[in-house]
């Protein structure tokens, strides 16, 4: 079950993208990156944030501890910066959070970074399974720490759920966007990164991180009904992508061995 903090001071912005995350510390001493409901793209990012966190830590995948952290629209009142004021007023409430990784630093291959191949192989076929389209050269999200490597903000993940229409034929489908993952040259065991895959995961798995998700970040008028529909309707999509996992690692498999 997902803890909950409550935000206790601001420290600093991390100005990165549109988001402006933050680094702030907790009623608990710990110190979190708190991405804020209220910032452009919406709860949907954090639903994806949680979601597709949650499923990687259940693939076996280090992603840094995820929490609900309640902010208070007081809690910036002394930050000089209106953007950022603004944003925390409009954020008050439940928001989410990620553990603070002191020290770690961006995976970067052309500073002799290196993955294993169990680890990247996983990676790819999470990133596929949950079309992730940041995990790239360009961006990275993947820290170095204590020489182990954790994987971070997934808000980008997920994009059916921006366009529900679009789930049915996305669901079955490949990721072409496979072919940028900055792990993709380490990803030498696909198959078997597969295999566990489907033997991690099963829609109790998803049913369960689901019912994390608060009601009032899922799109819907509130109901219910139309809460229940909503998750009901993403454990069917990771159900039906988890059968045809074939497809995406076939993808894989193929871009992997046109980069090498």
């Amino acid at each position: 079950m997902i803890r909950t903090v409550r935000a206790t001071q601001y420290v600093t912005a991390l100005r990165e993208g549109g988001s402006l995350p933050a680094i702030v510390t907790a009623d608990d001493l710990g110190m979190y990156v708190l991405k804020f409901r209220g910032a452009g793209q919406g709860p949907l990012a954090l639903v994806a944030e949680l979601v597709a966190g949650e499923i990687g830590r259940a693939l076996g995948l280090r992603v840094p501890e995820l929490v609900f952290a309640e902010v208070d629209a007081a809690l910036g009142r002394n930050e000089p910066d209106q953007e950022i004021r603004d944003l925390l007023k409009a954020s008050a409430g439940k928001n989410l959070a990620l553990d603070y990784l002191p020290g770690s630093t961006m995976f970067d291959p052309a500073a002799g970074d290196i993955a294993d191949a169990q680890t990247a192989s996983m990676a790819v076929w999470f990133d596929a399974f949950v079309m992730n389209v940041d995990r790239t050269p360009r961006n990275a999200n993947l820290l170095c720490w204590h020489r182990k490597l954790y994987f971070i903000d997934h808000g980008a993940a997920l994009f059916f759920h921006h366009n529900w229409q679009t789930a049915e034929q996305k669901a079955p489908g490949a990721f072409a966007d496979v072919r940028h993952h900055i792990l993709l040259p380490w990803a030498t065991g696909m198959e078997e990164a597969d295999a566990e895959a489907r033997s991690r995961l099963n829609p109790v798995v998803f049913q369960e991180i689901l019912a994390e998700a608060p009601d009032a970040w899922l799109g819907t008028d509130g109901s219910v009904a139309a809460v229940a529909a909503r998750r009901a309707a993403y454990v069917e999509f990771f159900v039906r992508r988890l059968q045809a996992s074939r497809n995406f690692v076939e993808e894989a498999i193929r871009a992997r061995a046109e980069l090498v």
